[in-house]
């Protein structure tokens, strides 16, 4: 059976068969990770375990004398994924203020489901997506990207007042295994090689794992407003990226694989109802609106990056 060679032929099917069937069990077998247990429920619910790897694995292969460039790509990418949506935020909010859209098509949509939806990159899928298109400078990019974690700049964008704290620990804890990795692969070459061979190895079972924690359902919950809200953040987030990208010297892959919704942006809305009650009401319709959007631009933007990998010739070039 020609299963790799199958998969090969899909755009980014390595990548996106294995979330589409994570997701199916676990939407049909929502419990299949409790009631299997051991092995199997560890597989189900070990998105960020493989991940974890996955960084360290990553690390490894990045030489520090890449750093600068990891801190350019990185800094345009956060820059332009966080202002993009600052910009569609305001001028969402000169038609919607704090309220949402109460009936129609678009019900349940506010200027918060619509900023948390563009703000945060889901970074598993990112560089998972780089890991088998582009450089491992450009999936290291994501330590700094990963800044748009959280509430934190969701909260900034609407204007959400006092709040100082930022947790720094835990944006050391997101970048340590990749700077491990770092140090290590840059301390001995055959380590290097050694891990870096496991990247494109960890690519399917991340994505499994990643899809696991979907549930196809959100996506009817949310009706055809979250889909179209999923749609525009691939294309206005990745059209902007894109073009970002382009220009700061890359080749348009970076770009359009972050043009995604992270899933921890699902708690975004009731984090920031939490600490500014005026968007309690809209808070739940939000919370499922983006939930759907993870779901979309995680099964969009594969398959468009992949298709611009393979049209200018970078579908076969993995990092290692």
């Amino acid at each position: 059976m020609k299963i790799k060679a199958t998969l090969d032929r899909i755009p980014g099917g390595m990548m996106i068969v294995p979330l589409i069937v994570g997701a199916i069990i676990n939407t049909l077998f929502p419990n299949a990770a409790k009631t299997f247990g051991s092995f199997t429920g560890a597989l189900l619910t070990g998105a960020l375990p493989i991940l974890v790897v996955f960084y360290v694995c990553m690390g490894a292969t990045i030489d520090f004398k890449a750093t600068p460039y990891i801190l350019k790509k990185g800094g345009v990418l956060l820059l332009s994924k966080v202002g993009i949506a600052a910009v569609i935020g305001i001028i969402a909010a000169q038609f919607l203020g704090e309220g949402m859209i109460s009936g129609g098509m678009f019900a349940g949509l506010s200027v918060l489901a619509i900023v948390a939806a563009m703000n945060d990159t889901n970074g598993g899928l990112y560089m998972a997506l780089m890991g088998q298109f582009g450089k491992k400078e450009d999936v290291a990019a994501y330590s700094i990207m990963s800044l748009e974690s959280g509430p934190f700049l969701t909260m900034v964008t609407l204007g959400v007042a006092g709040l100082s704290a930022f947790p720094w620990q835990t944006l050391v804890g997101a970048i340590l295994p990749l700077v491990i990795g770092m140090i290590l692969g840059n301390l001995d070459q055959e380590l290097r090689e050694f891990l870096g061979r496991a990247v494109p190895v960890l690519v399917p079972f991340f994505a499994f794992a990643l899809g696991a924690g979907l549930n196809l359902l959100n996506v009817w919950k949310a009706g055809i407003a979250g889909i179209l809200l999923g749609i525009a953040v691939v294309l206005i987030t990745g059209t902007v990226l894109w073009v970002v990208d382009r220009l700061t010297g890359g080749n348009g892959i970076a770009g359009l694989a972050a043009a995604s919704t992270a899933g921890n942006a699902a708690g975004v809305p009731a984090a920031v109802a939490a600490a500014n009650s005026s968007y309690a009401p809209v808070a739940p319709a939000a919370t499922a609106l983006v939930a759907s959007c993870v779901i979309v631009t995680a099964i969009l933007v594969p398959i468009v990056t992949a298709w611009w990998a393979k049209r200018i010739g970078a579908d076969n070039k993995a990092t290692v």
